[in-house]
């Protein structure tokens, strides 16, 4: 029995009370909640190419230099050390010396040279990279996973126990999220660490519990019966706790939950992708998409490098390069490139100029002027590049790329509808990309890559 200031409570109450609670939960990324939640009409869809996005998002903005976008000649005070190209299977495209990999891939994907919005400001400039808008009004408007969510999930017909937006391991901030549209479009968050020896993930694998504990406690809970009795309290919402509790535990013990087992991959697989965080989210992305999940983010922080740039470029810029690289290779062997978009890129890029002087001592700060992206499947064209930037990498060249271009491009490989209503609180007439009236500056649709 447990007393806290009131009467006692035994532990069963206890028992009870946390399961409805973790029932209701779960409710909100369940086929489930489209009996309890008014469902907006899905947007038209047109010949859609691409099923589902893999974003790989580099939190802190990575420098377009060291990347995607080499200047060699540039100068020492613009490269620093890394000074290298390389030439890609690709004629005429050439990348960062510390991709590889990414070089024997070129045919894959295409890289958007020319991104531009103008802020250094991490949030803000998040904010309109993820959600194609510009900040600071009144409303906060939903990410781009939430907006795929709302028009491929449960309201569109997706039938899958696994939620349709899935962010690994940690939720970016409010920028990524739902914004106006409500909870029942947030991301699911993984929690855990799928480099570790079990990838445990909230709600779903827990550590030092085996299956069969789990499947103990499952039967325990079932005998309290507390989820029938609700039904018949003629609660549609309790009504609906019990088919998702079975949802629940199908994700937890069943086939559905077997997708967070890593451990049922061949070990040269795992190997490939890298024996670390990114590695390993990487190879999860690639089995969510595989079981239909409309929209998986990679959350890879740490590219904000204010002081030790190079030292620290020199330690990400490999997991990156093997991870993405065999992502693509793996997702076409597949046969998965084809419906699946991956994006690749931060909210900004890094000033072209190094910092050489204190406190900086080689680094590089917030460059919202020009940027790059690598975009690649799903109805994408491998082996181009969209747009340029100067000789030093400190100007859009040519053709200007928007956040809302990029993002107006995939939905529309997607089957959304760019034109088509997002469902407001208010009524407001909101579209799911901003017209150039809404003041959000637009450079067209990536029709040279589509």
């Amino acid at each position: 029995m447990f007393a806290l200031d009131g009467p006692p409570v035994s532990r069963r109450t206890v028992i009870k009370t946390g399961l409805v609670g973790a029932a209701g939960a779960m409710l909100a990324h369940s086929p489930l909640a489209r009996a309890i939640t008014p469902a907006p009409a899905p947007a038209p869809t047109v010949n859609p190419k691409a099923k589902s996005v893999i974003q790989i998002w580099l939190w802190g903005g990575p420098c377009h230099i060291d990347t995607f976008d080499p200047k060699p000649a540039a100068g020492a005070d613009y490269t620093g050390p890394l000074n290298g190209v390389l030439s890609t299977n690709v004629a005429g495209i050439q990348i960062g010396e510390l991709f590889p990999l990414l070089a024997k891939q070129a045919d894959k994907y295409s890289l958007i040279r020319s991104m531009t919005h103008g802020s250094n400001a991490h949030e803000t400039a998040a904010y309109m990279v993820q959600t194609g808008r510009a900040s600071g009004g009144r409303d906060v408007f939903p990410g781009v996973g939430a907006v795929v969510s709302l028009f491929k999930g449960y309201d569109a017909g997706y039938k899958g126990l696994l939620p349709p937006y899935i962010v690994l391991t940690e939720l970016q901030g409010r920028f990524s999220e739902s914004g106006f549209l409500g909870p029942k479009y947030k991301p699911f968050a993984t929690g855990g660490d799928p480099g570790q020896a079990r990838f445990v993930v909230e709600g779903v694998v827990a550590p030092g519990i085996s299956d069969e504990r789990q499947k103990a406690r499952r039967e325990l809970l079932h005998q309290l019966n507390t989820l029938e009795r609700a039904t018949t309290r003629g609660d549609a919402r309790l009504g609906a706790f019990g088919q998702c509790e079975q949802d629940a535990y199908e994700m937890i013990l069943g086939d559905a939950g077997k997708v967070f087992d890593l451990s049922q991959e061949k070990g040269d697989v795992r190997e490939r992708y890298g024996s670390n965080t990114f590695g390993q989210s990487c190879l999860m992305a690639r089995r969510l998409v595989e079981r239909g999940v409309p929209y998986v983010t990679i959350n890879h922080k740490g590219w904000d490098t204010h002081k030790q740039h190079f030292q620290i470029m020199r330690r990400k810029l490999p997991e990156l390069d093997r991870g993405v690289a065999t992502l693509l290779e793996d997702l076409k062997s597949r046969g998965l490139l084809d419906s699946t978009i991956v994006w690749v890129g931060g909210e900004f890029g890094r000033t072209p100029k190094v910092l050489w002087e204190p406190p900086w001592n080689g680094g590089r700060n917030h460059f919202g002027r020009v940027f790059s992206t690598l975009i690649a499947g799903g109805g994408f064209k491998g082996g181009h590049v969209v747009g340029s930037s100067d000789a030093r990498g400190e100007e859009v060249a040519d053709r200007p790329t928007h956040p809302c271009d990029l993002i107006a491009s995939m939905y529309e490989l997607l089957g959304i509808d760019p034109e088509a209503r997002l469902p407001h609180p208010e009524g407001a007439d909101v579209r799911a990309i901003p017209t150039v009236a809404a003041d959000v500056q637009r450079g067209g649709r990536l029709s040279e890559i589509m």
